[in-house]
Formats: C-alpha cells, structure tokens, sequence
C-alpha cells in the first residue's frame, strides 16, 4: 500500500508540473491542496469579495511554486498562461532597452498578483519577472482565470481596479524615469559644455606657470572644491612637484614619489576619494595642525596623458556640497588628458624657442671666441711681461688685474658656448674649501667695493670637498654679479659655508629688491634677467647646471625689499 501511495503522489507531482512547466522558467513545484495554502492565497486582492462557492471551485487546482532569490519566475516575450498570486515574499518586474539598459517597473508583494496581461490579451510577455528573496507563488491556468473573470463580478472588478492602478503606477514610474533621465542628460550636457570651456581655458596660454594655474583653477571650480593642487612628476628627480603661494612669496614644493596621498596616486594611478578625511588611516592630520585648515573630503586623482601615462596628480579638498562623486572623477579624468596635451605642447614650444635662442647665442660665442681668441692670448701675454719685468708694485698689480680679466672673459664666453651646445663636464678634485673662498672672494671683493656692496664672510667650514675649481669660481661670480646688480645703490653681501649632515652648505645673501613672484618661478630657466639691462640671462641657468653636475641642489627665498638668498648644497664626497 505504501508502494501504490508513494507511485500516486510521483504521478501527481509530474501532472502539476507539465501543468505549469510552460508558464515557469524556473522554482520548485508542488500541487497545492492544504487548509495553509488557501488561506494564504484567500487573503489576495484579487479576491476581495468573490464568492466563497467560487474560490472553493478554483482554490484545489492551484499549483505551489518556491523560488530562490534571483530566480526568474518568467522572461521577457515569452508566451504566458498562468496568472501568479504571491503567498510570501517579494518580486521585482523590470524590462530591458534595446541597449541593454534595465528599468524596474514596479516590486510586488505578498497578497498580489501578476502575468495578468498575457491571458488577457494573448501576447506574449512584456517584461520579466523574478524573485528578490525566497517566495512561493500560487500559479492559475489561463482556464480557470477566465472562468472567474466571466462567472465572479467581484473577480472581475477586483482585476479592473488592479488595472487601473498598475496603469497610473507605470505613468508615474514612466514620468518620474523621464525626469530623471532628463536631469541626468541636462547634467551630463552641463558637465560636457564645462569640459569644453576648461579644454579652453588650458590651452590659452604656452606659458607653462601661467597655464598649471589655468588648469588647476578650472579643475577646482569644475568639482565645487575649495582648494586644489596640481603636481607634476619629475621622472629624473624621482619627485612630484607644485608651485604654491605663501604670502607674497611662491614656494615650490618637492615630494618622493610614493609618499602622501599625491605620491601613492603618482606611483600607483590609483584614485583616492576619501569621503571623511579623519576615519581614513590614509590621511595625515599634522598637515591640518600647521596650517590651520580643516579638511573634510579629499579626491586624489592621477592626470595622464593621451597615452595613458601618468605625468601628474590633481588633489582637491573640501567639496562645498558634500563629497567627490563618481562624476567628478569621471570629468577630472576627461579633462586630465586635455591638461597634460596642453602641458606637453607648452613644454615643446618653450624647449623649441630656447632651442632656437642657444642656438643663436651658440653661434655668437663661436664667432666671439674665434675672433678674440688671438688678440686676448697677445693681451694677457703682455700683462705677464709687465707684470715680471716692471719693478713697480701699481704696474703689477695692474697687470694682474688684466689677466684675471682676460681670463674671465674667455671662460665666460666658452662657457655660454658650451651650455648653448648641451656641454657638460666636469673635473673634481679634492679641493680646500677655505683656500677656495679665501681667494675666490678676495677677487669678487674688488669688483664689488666698485660698485658700493660691502662683502661679508661666515665662513665656518675650512675642511676639504670634491669639486670642480674653476666652474665653482664660476658659480661664485655669478651669484655675486647678479647679487651687486638687485643692489644698484649699494648694499651688503654675505657669504656662508658651513657643514651639514655631510654636505657642503654655501649661502649667498644680499640686502637688495628681491626678486618678483613672477620671475622667482623661472629664475633659473634661460634667458630670464628680471630687469637688467645687460647679460645675457644665462647666469643662473648655467649655475643651475654645474651644482647639478655636482649632484647638489641650489634654492632661493626672496622678499621683496628686503633681499634674496641662494643656498648650494653640494655633497661633501662629490656625486655618487
């Protein structure tokens, strides 16, 4: 007996699936004939006031169908012949576009319905359907469906009120959709006329200074922050850099690629959005103590160039509407290859003008030094005459002068020749610091009492370092040149060295103008004089290089009226 009970129930189970196999893209089915069951569905909207004769008639042929979350319940056009009434848990009924965009149409809950329309009307389905969490669906054919709808009034007017509500409930989603995608296309437009404007605003200008505040500028005001950064790599130096205002003075700031925020981003191209500053372990509060400033949100974004590589990092602070989104990395992300093609293209202008005015200037020294060469060998050779031969200490001394001078100018026109030509050597040798100074300064001292500019020593390191004797001299008479012209009416010099952390510390401080932000910032790019009226605006330029060639750096702080001071930095051991 157990045997026939167990072969009936097989037989009825596969009876209720082929029943709603051709409805049901998925779930566990089972026929449903317990009191639970059809308490359950009795509760439905749909059957509000329907008869008790009537549901009895239909309750008996429902089938029970469980579904797991995700599972489609039925697919887009697809032929439909059950109606589904939802005794537990919830289902989402969405379309897709054409480009594959989905659309959620409406969620439903226990004691609804759906599928409704493809009996009615005998298409096939207009969207898909499936469950959000574990649901049991009540399935009806098409037959006993249309049975209620021709025999139950209620049933019938049960389904029209559902109707009509599912139609205002679809305009309403319809509506509220157009409007959002209205808004979303308005803002995109908004953001795309934005990108335009700030396409051209950064390729206004080739001045390279003037154009990294164009864009940073643009950039900040385009994601509503209220402050910004915009640093550039320097492959060479293994750094990332940026100019910032301090007061009066501009001041460039040099980080390891790597460290920081804009150093990780340079170094890994990842973005960083951090929505609150403070609960990131990412995020340096001392920075915020120094300054006084308090930061809420940071968005740490790479700029690359059309190539995709990354040759600089934008970093904004404080969103004046909340925190970075999505799409402001997305426009800071368009707009950065803008950005980088307008950097590149004024590097490339300025390198070319350089280019052309060495060259000219090249030409110039080759033509001087061919042409001079002669005349100043038989000049200094006489100086060396007289200088042996008079007995007279003035004449000596006067000769010796004329040396030194023919001596100065040639090393200064082969030198121009070789920065003009891309010439760079240099022969160290272990040189006796305080000797160097002692008699460097005693010959810069003279053409400086001619022009009113007292000289002061502090000279506290008289040890021993790598270097190469004749272009420090050079160095030296520079930096005092160009610190006699910012003192036309006379002045102080003072000259430092000093040991630290091994390295050589040299100071060069004048009590003169100052130097202009303006010109501070490309104080040591060819061919800038800030002002004087002779020179060739090559000094600094070629300073630059051979404390380069020593592997030191060379800084400048400036204030206006108040003077200017260059510090060298030179590795006591010499470049390794």
């Amino acid at each position: 007996m157990a045997k026939k009970r167990i072969a009936r129930q097989k037989s009825s189970r596969r009876s209720s699936i082929r029943r709603g196999a051709t409805s049901s893209a998925g779930g566990t089915r089972k026929r449903q004939r317990s009191l639970n069951g059809i308490d359950r569905v009795r509760q439905n909207i749909l059957f509000t006031d329907v008869k008790e004769k009537a549901l009895d008639a239909v309750m008996p042929k429902l089938t029970e169908v469980h579904y797991k979350p995700g599972e489609i319940i039925f697919d887009e056009s697809t032929l439909g012949r059950s109606l589904y009434l939802i005794a537990k848990g919830r289902i989402r009924i969405k379309k897709y576009t054409k480009y594959g965009i989905e659309t959620r149409l409406a969620i439903l809950r226990e004691n609804d319905f759906f599928g409704e329309l493809s009996i009615i009307d005998g298409q096939v389905r207009s969207a898909r359907a499936d469950a959000i969490e574990d649901c049991i669906i009540m399935e009806m054919s098409g037959d006993d469906f249309r049975h209620l709808v021709n025999t139950s009034p209620a049933f019938a007017m049960n389904l029209m009120k559902k109707l009509s509500f599912s139609l205002r409930a679809m305009d309403q989603t319809f509506v509220a959709e157009l409007e959002k995608n209205s808004l979303s296309a308005k803002i995109k437009m908004d953001r795309l006329n934005l990108l335009v404007e700030a396409s051209k605003t950064v390729n206004s200008t080739i001045d390279i200074d003037k154009l990294l505040g164009l864009i940073l500028g643009a950039a900040t005001r385009s994601v509503d922050a209220d402050r910004g950064t915009l640093y550039l790599i320097d492959e060479a130096a293994g750094e990332i850099w940026s100019k910032m205002t301090q007061g009066k003075s501009t001041v460039e700031i040099r980080l390891p690629i790597g460290k920081g925020l804009a150093g990780y981003v340079a170094k890994t191209g990842e973005t960083i959005n951090i929505a609150d500053a403070y609960k990131d372990p990412r995020f340096n509060p001392e920075i915020d103590k120094r300054s006084g400033y308090r930061t809420h949100n940071v968005l740490t974004i790479p700029m690359r160039d059309k190539e995709g590589k990354i040759v600089g990092v934008f970093q904004f602070l404080n969103k004046k509407t909340g925190a970075f989104t999505e799409d402001d990395e997305a426009f800071i992300d368009a707009l950065s290859v803008h950005a980088a093609i307008a950097v590149e293209n004024a590097w490339l202008a300025q390198e070319m003008v350089k280019g052309e005015r060495l060259s000219a200037v090249g030409r110039m020294a080759s033509t001087i030094i061919h042409d001079i060469k002669n005349p100043m060998s038989t000049l200094r050779l006489y100086a060396q005459v007289i200088k042996k031969r008079s007995g007279n200490e003035e004449a000596s001394r006067m000769a010796e002068e004329i040396i030194r001078q023919v001596d100065r100018f040639v090393n200064m026109t082969q030198e121009i020749l070789d920065f003009s030509r891309g010439i760079s050597e240099i022969h160290l040798q272990d040189t006796d610091v305080g000797v160097l100074m002692d008699t460097a300064l005693r010959f810069i001292e003279q053409d400086l009492n001619k022009k009113k500019v007292k000289l002061e020593r502090k000279l506290n390191y008289a040890g021993n370092c790598l270097l190469d004797l004749d272009k420090m001299v050079r160095v030296f008479y520079n930096l005092a040149t160009n610190a006699a012209d910012a003192m036309p009416h006379g002045g102080t010099l003072t000259v430092g060295t000093e040991q630290q952390d091994g390295h050589l510390v040299i100071t060069f401080s004048d009590t003169g103008e100052g130097i202009s932000d303006e010109i501070r910032a490309k104080i040591f790019e060819p061919f800038v004089t800030y002002g004087k009226k002779h020179g060739t605006g090559l000094g600094l330029s070629i300073v630059k290089k051979i404390i380069q060639d020593h592997k030191g750096t060379i800084q400048v702080s400036t204030e206006r009226d108040k003077g200017t001071t260059f510090t060298l930095n030179l590795p006591l051991k010499g470049p390794s």
